[in-house]
């Protein structure tokens, strides 16, 4: 079983930054991919971006390409999401998961793990 925990939303200004933190525990092979979704209510959960904890290579979708980064600490068991000049339409909830292996880096369907999410409110 894997166990994934976010921490680090809130709110703030447009323009401004946050760091979201996924704290992952349980076995490795199971979640050697993570990934970041977000989702507002009412459309459909997104992929925001993915990486591979083993050769740390890493996926964008071209929301916030040029404006995220997503990394992990050295043992492998967090993931970061660091997200600069923050839009309001970046509001949503943001989910962190995990799977052994996606055919496609961002897709919903590829994940097994889910965190319960962290709000991430930008106000204008």
């Amino acid at each position: 079983q894997v166990r994934l925990v976010e921490s680090g939303g809130g709110s703030v200004q447009a323009g401004g930054s946050l760091r979201l933190s996924c704290a992952a525990s349980g076995e490795f092979s199971r979640r050697r991919y993570m990934a970041w979704f977000r989702q507002v209510p009412g459309k459909e959960r997104e992929g925001v971006a993915a990486i591979d904890i083993g050769t740390r290579k890493t996926v964008y979708d071209d929301s916030l390409k040029g404006r995220a980064t997503i990394s992990r600490d050295n043992a492998g068991n967090t993931v970061y999401l660091q997200m600069n000049s923050l839009e309001p339409e970046d509001t949503a909830m943001y989910y962190c998961a995990a799977t052994s292996w996606p055919s496609q880096a961002l897709g919903v369907a590829e994940y097994t793990y889910w965190g319960q999410g962290t709000q991430v409110t930008v106000s204008s």
